[in-house]
């Protein structure tokens, strides 16, 4: 088999210059699949900043403030090993999602793939006509009716560009502050304003322009594929066992001969130009486009469906149907022991935490039978109600002396502080260092606990 389509980028020629892939529009049952995919996914995602869940956005990522609000819960700084967590698990999550079930995210949920594809493509078939019809546009002179297409698909492009940023900067800063922007004078919101159109711009250009090449070149995921796949691993596949060796249609078919005619439709409409027949390529997103192209071709010659389908290259090599097996149950055990452990972090977290701080440079003070240490505390409530705190040793005897008020005031959303003496009876102490608990509570409900350390005499 020639294998020289391996050192080359199917988007850049000899020359090292663009190709620019004209793919052909897909249909068939997929692609249609995907399409009402993608309908959700925009409804999702441009009302996502509008909901909210208790007067806070339903996701918030404010790296700026150091704000994240997740499922209408908010998360601080003093979170963020939740997030460490999380984040591992995200990429624990990626590779054995990847092993098991290929490039099936890239295909069906990935923005990239998903904008491009379902909206960005559909409005440039809907303006320059199919493939054929956008290469004889772009090769012909400049005229009336080139110049309306050209400039009306750019600024659609454009329009929805800046749409795209408006609502991703949403996510950032939240609704109410990107409506300011919007609303009230350009010099008040400079910065926002700026941002806004560098983002829209990025998007733009991605879009327009750079398109399949941040899938084929940027995008470390289909490098890693090479490092995740096996022959297990579902994949979109063509069957050559059964395809080769490759002859053009004949009425009176040549049982010498496969069942691919070379039709080259798979070819035509692969957003990224690669020919599926040479195997699995970084390049392949798994869209599937050349599924529903090789079915449609498959059904007009009356010959059996899916010459191209989700596969295994083991299920390839013997002929076994793809199923669930073993190693794909066990990995998505795995998959929702993660998703489950990632949802108990985000939910088991304290409603008000802090951290107790002893004043530096002070040793224990003596009180008779007692001794007593000076220390802070700064608290932030993770709420949207004000509470009202006061704190409780526990766990040993003694008691928490207040300096001031008793009750330390925490807003809602906000961050309170306050100073108290530690006060143990010397017979409790037994070690230099005591570890404590103190018991943070609203009334007569905990809402947290807070560990200090206790600086006794050397034993």
């Amino acid at each position: 088999m020639d294998t020289t389509f391996r050192d080359s980028l199917a988007t850049v020629n000899k020359q090292g210059k663009r190709n620019w892939i004209y793919a052909q529009r897909p249909k068939g049952k997929l692609y249609n699949a995907r399409s009402i995919l993608s309908y959700l996914y925009f409804i999702a995602f441009f009302a996502g900043p509008f909901i909210k869940i208790n007067g806070r956005p339903l996701f918030l990522i404010n790296v700026v403030e150091g704000r994240f609000i997740l499922f209408g819960t908010i998360f601080w700084p003093q979170d963020f090993f939740i997030f460490g967590l999380a984040m591992v698990a995200f990429i624990l999550f990626i590779v054995i999602f990847t092993m098991a079930f290929g490039r099936l995210f890239c295909g069906w949920a990935c923005p990239q793939t998903i904008f491009m594809e379902m909206l960005f493509r559909k409005i440039e078939y809907w303006i320059e006509g199919d493939a054929a019809a956008q290469r004889v546009l772009n090769q012909a002179p400049w005229t009336t009716d080139k110049i309306i297409k050209k400039t009306s698909k750019q600024v659609l492009f454009y329009l929805l560009s800046f749409v795209i940023a408006n609502t991703f900067l949403a996510y950032i800063i939240g609704i109410d502050n990107l409506s300011r922007i919007i609303t009230e004078p350009v010099t008040e919101h400079i910065g926002g304003l700026t941002a806004i159109l560098i983002f829209a711009g990025i998007f733009y250009g991605v879009f327009a322009f750079f398109r399949e090449q941040v899938c084929t070149i940027v995008c470390p995921y289909g490098r890693l594929q090479g490092a995740l796949l096996d022959k297990n691993s579902v994949i979109v596949a063509y069957d050559y066992s059964r395809g080769e060796p490759r002859s053009l249609f004949k009425k009176q078919q040549d049982t010498t001969f496969g069942d691919c005619i070379d039709c080259a439709q798979c070819v035509k409409v692969c957003p990224t130009g690669i020919d599926i027949r040479n195997g699995t390529q970084l390049e392949c997103v798994g869209c599937t486009a050349c599924i529903d192209a090789c079915n449609f071709m498959m059904s007009k010659v009356n010959r059996p469906l899916n010459l191209i389908r989700y596969a295994s290259e083991d299920g390839i090599a013997n002929k076994k149907p793809l199923s669930i097996t073993a190693r794909m149950k066990v990995y998505s055990s795995i998959l929702v022991l993660i998703l489950t452990a990632i949802t108990f972090l985000l939910t088991s977290r304290q409603p008000v935490g802090g951290d107790i701080i002893r004043t530096a440079g002070m040793l224990y003070q003596e009180r008779g039978d007692s001794l007593s240490n000076l220390y802070s505390i700064k608290l932030i409530n993770k709420t949207t109600d004000n509470i009202p705190l006061t704190m409780r040793l526990e766990g040993i005897e003694g008691r928490i002396q207040s300096i001031g008020d008793s009750i330390i005031h925490v807003k809602a959303e906000a961050q309170g502080q306050g100073t108290f003496f530690i006060v143990l009876p010397k017979r409790v102490i037994d070690k230099r260092k005591t570890i404590l608990h103190v018991g943070l509570y609203a009334g007569d409900k905990k809402t947290g606990s807070i560990k200090a350390t206790f600086l006794g005499p050397i034993q």
